[in-house]
């Protein structure tokens, strides 16, 4: 029989109880999402808008959040979501003023929750957005995606927007969404008022279609994103050759042969001048010509540069 620690009233055994404490705190949000239950104290939504954009940009499927916390909830509120834990967790947190107001980064952390990944944040104001992305298998036509809201929070209102991918064909989405619309960016959505939802119910949105196209549907609307192919090495720009066509038609030997040229007489007017310092400076006084001030040739009556007469 192992003898028995009393760690109650010594150091070691209070270190030990914090640990203990700790590590139950670390334990415990896990324990509950694992469950299944919604996060508890989360405030009321007057509103939730849940988007389905499967391979808007990229081979997964983007879904946004939008919620409307209700008018009496005090600010700010803390709100814990459920992310599916496939995402690694929201590409976007942000808040805006108004519903269609300004979006800004907003603060917040992640933790780990068995299935889920549990993104909490304090809202300074009612409205807040959030987006993520979900894998989509795209490695054959016949493409599904399934989004399950885990129902975190209890919303008066619910709205479903389905984006049908560009180039998809038999789209079918669950639950059925009778509102089709055509974006301004061409693309057809499905629109759908879910009605009120309790919290802890979770709500299913599935979309399948056929598509053999493998780029998203923004490179598919916009193919100039699409970035240009680049050669390995350009030439430098100093051996670069201009074509013939931005020079007039001049050939491409005619521009180092105007370099040398002009190398050359700018060589010669330094070399001139310096023959003239030199001269003048060796010259004894009154031997330089009195109209254009050259130096005068002992013996030479006229000036040998401008013609004058020598005094």
């Amino acid at each position: 029989m192992q003898p028995s620690i009393d760690i109650g009233g010594t150091q070691a055994g209070f270190a030990a109880r914090l640990r203990i404490l700790a590590l139950a705190l670390l334990v415990l949000p896990a324990f509950a999402f694992a469950q299944g239950g919604a996060p508890k104290g989360n405030p009321r939504l007057a509103s939730l808008g849940i988007e389905v954009w499967p391979e808007y940009d990229r081979p997964a499927a983007l879904v946004i959040l939008k919620g409307a916390l209700a008018e009496g909830v005090k600010l700010p509120a803390t709100v814990t979501l459920r992310l599916p834990a496939a995402s690694g967790g929201a590409a976007a947190v942000a808040y805006s003023d108004t519903a269609d107001g300004n979006l800004l980064n907003l603060k917040h952390e992640f933790a780990q929750a068995g299935e889920y990944v549990a993104l909490k944040f304090d809202a300074p104001t009612r409205f807040f957005h959030i987006e993520f992305y979900e894998p989509i298998a795209t490695n054959a036509p016949a493409r599904s995606f399934r989004y399950v809201w885990p129902g975190d929070l209890a919303a008066d209102r619910v709205m479903a927007v389905v984006q049908e991918p560009a180039t998809a064909i038999d789209v079918v989405v669950e639950p059925n969404l009778d509102l089709p619309s055509t974006g301004q960016d061409g693309l057809r959505y499905r629109a759908g008022d879910l009605g009120a939802r309790d919290a802890g119910k979770p709500l299913p949105i599935a979309v399948r279609y056929t598509k053999t196209d493998a780029r998203p549907s923004a490179e598919i609307l916009n193919p100039a994103r699409t970035a240009v192919a680049v050669p390995a090495q350009a030439p430098p720009p100093s051996t670069a050759m201009v074509p013939a066509a931005a020079t007039g038609g001049l050939p491409d030997w005619a521009f180092p042969l105007g370099g040398f040229v002009l190398l050359g007489l700018g060589g010669g007017a330094l070399i001139l001048w310096q023959w003239r310092r030199s001269a003048r400076a060796a010259a004894p006084a009154g031997s330089f010509c009195g109209k254009c001030g050259a130096p005068l040739v002992a013996g030479h009556r006229f000036c040998g540069s401008c013609g004058a007469k020598a005094a």
